[in-house]
This record gives structure tokens, sequence and C-alpha cells, in this order.
């Protein structure tokens, strides 16, 4: 099963979040999950603040160009 930070580290690695890989943490949010996911998803949090990652679904809309 995919975690948490599996998808972070994906979006840190490529500087990019995708709409499928936003939905999927959607789904893994909503289940247990432990410290190290966590701190990994606010370290996602943190990036896309900064724009060290970029979103798709921002893009989309126009909010993140």
């Amino acid at each position: 099963m995919t975690r948490i930070r599996d998808v972070v580290q994906r979006a840190l690695a490529t500087g990019y979040l995708t709409v499928e890989a936003e939905d999927q943490l959607r789904q893994l949010l909503t289940t247990r999950y432990d410290l190290e996911d966590f701190n990994a998803f606010m370290t996602l949090q943190e990036a896309a603040m900064t724009g060290k990652v970029k979103q798709e679904s921002r893009e989309q809309c126009g909010i993140n160009k």
C-alpha cells in the first residue's frame, strides 16, 4: 500500500504535485498514519507554500501561474 511519505517524496523529487497525487493524499489522510507520514505531509505543505512544489490543480484554475 502506498504511504503518504511515498506520494510526498515523488512530489518533492519532481517539484510537481499532480491532481491524482492530491486525490491520493486526501484518501490516505482519512486513514491511520504515523508521525513520519504526518511530518512528510507537513514538509509538502511548506514546499507548496514556498513554491518549491507546484500544484497541478492550482495551475488548472489559474492560481499558481
